[in-house]
């Protein structure tokens, strides 16, 4: 029986024999709109079934038994696997949902046109990340091409909803649809990255008494506490003010305080990302009026989008931020008996770390098998947040690894057409490592 190198460099070359098929992939991939409708409600360009009915029918012809079941509703995800050992197994996994075009005018192309020019695929959703879909599906066309049987399950998964929280990751999570290892194909420009942060979408609600503006002086002013004053207003955007400093203090604390050796200094920050000041807070959560600056607002809420380090978890950090929310709230009168309360997972939103080891069997695979096609890659931490947190939630050990490119979320967003091939034979050799042959 042929070495396991001698069998990756005949994989490799299906690879690069096929190469138009994998860009033809990748250019019809693209040419379906498949914007999430959680930002553009549009049935012409929300096509994710589209684009997993494109999908199906190449897995079967290779062998693959496959799945699709809602994961919202009208947006299937699509999961296709090879039978094989589960102490080997291993999922590719990539999101096929993407994000709005925005203004046209800023496109020199056509977004859903697959224009290849200077060796780049231009179109929303080429690098983020249907190129890395379309490798992982060309790995395994390649594998079963050769005639190789694997011993590990291998597992392909084309999930929608990554953009808006990975609701279609976290379902196939749900139904079991797990493994020892997991792939996710983002772009990470050849390096390999098996880190990333947890993210937590916190709300935080701050209340006040309202009054009437006219009546301000009642309450910063000092005033005779006799029986006919009126009760103070308590101005909860003011009150926001003080907090948003003291936040500020709080982060620079932690992100001085705390590093990971794959992350940049100070990634784990938090962002307070929206406002919401007025008066009279509704059953949704928020002030009922924002109209009227005559009356002293009596509801602020500020909703934070809150990063944590790899070697961070959750339950420990919500208490460290709650801790800080108790001390800040004993600083103040008011606040000691009114404290702001605090809501997690706000719209159902929350990314676990991954801290995947540097030296586990998938990472070193693919730093070599990176090295050997191409320009030696780094490991390092991913910066963002993406669909193999929630894997790795699960117990699935991650890495992230996936092909070149730029303007993803912005305009004449493009994938070099070489990094998707050589993406495509790193994953193969990868595949084959990890899962072994029969």
């Amino acid at each position: 029986m042929p070495d396991n190198q001698t069998i990756i460099d005949a994989v490799q070359a299906e690879i690069e024999a096929d190469r138009d098929w994998l860009i033809g992939l990748t250019r019809d991939m693209v040419r379906i709109p498949s914007v999430n409708p959680k930002f553009e409600p549009n049935p012409a360009i929300n096509r994710e079934a589209d684009v997993q009915a494109l999908l199906e029918p190449i897995l079967k012809q290779d062998g693959f038994k496959t799945e699709q079941w809602d994961a919202l509703p009208g947006r299937p995800n699509l999961v296709g696997e090879w039978a094989g050992d589960e102490d080997r197994s291993l999922i590719l996994c990539g999101h096929i949902d993407v994000v709005p075009v925005g203004a046209m005018k800023d496109w020199s192309v056509d977004p859903f046109g697959g224009e290849i020019t200077n060796g780049r695929l231009y179109g929303r959703g080429a690098v983020d990340m249907k190129g890395g879909v379309a490798a992982c599906i060309a790995a395994a066309h390649a594998i079963r091409k050769a005639g190789i049987t694997l011993q590990g399950r291998l597992a392909i998964h084309s999930v929608v909803d990554e953009e808006a929280g990975g609701f279609g990751a976290m379902d196939a999570v749900k139904k079991g649809k797990l493994a020892k290892a997991v792939l996710v194909a983002e772009p990470t420009w050849g390096d390999v990255l098996p880190v990333e942060g947890g993210l937590e979408w916190a709300r935080v609600t701050i209340r006040g008494r309202n009054a009437h503006s006219a009546l301000r002086y009642n309450e910063i002013y000092p005033q005779r506490h006799d029986k006919d004053r009126l009760e103070p207003g308590v101005n909860a955007i003011e009150i926001a003010a003080r907090f948003i400093a003291a936040v500020r203090q709080y982060e620079l604390d932690r992100t001085r305080a705390k590093s990971h050796p794959l992350l940049p200094l100070g990634m784990n920050t938090i962002n307070i990302g929206v406002m919401h000041g007025g008066t009279g807070l509704g059953e949704h959560g928020l002030p009922t009026v924002m109209t009227n600056p005559a009356i002293i607002p009596d509801v602020a809420v500020l909703d934070l989008d809150m990063k944590f380090l790899p070697d961070e978890n959750s339950a420990d950090y919500r208490r460290d931020f709650e801790s800080f929310v108790h001390h800040f709230a004993q600083t103040d009168a008011w606040l000691r008996d009114n404290p702001p309360t605090i809501q997690w997972e706000l719209g159902g939103l929350y990314f676990p770390p991954m801290n995947t080891p540097v030296d586990h069997p998938l990472v070193t695979s693919l730093m070599k098998r990176k090295a050997m096609v191409g320009k030696a890659p780094q490991a390092r931490g991913f910066v963002a947040v993406c669909d193999a947190a929630h894997y790795a939630g699960a117990g699935v050990d991650g890495v992230i690894f996936g092909p070149s490119g730029d303007g993803f979320h912005g305009s004449d967003e493009y994938v070099e057409v070489e990094s998707v091939v050589e993406t495509a034979k790193v994953i193969a050799a990868s595949v084959i490592d990890w899962c072994g042959i029969r």
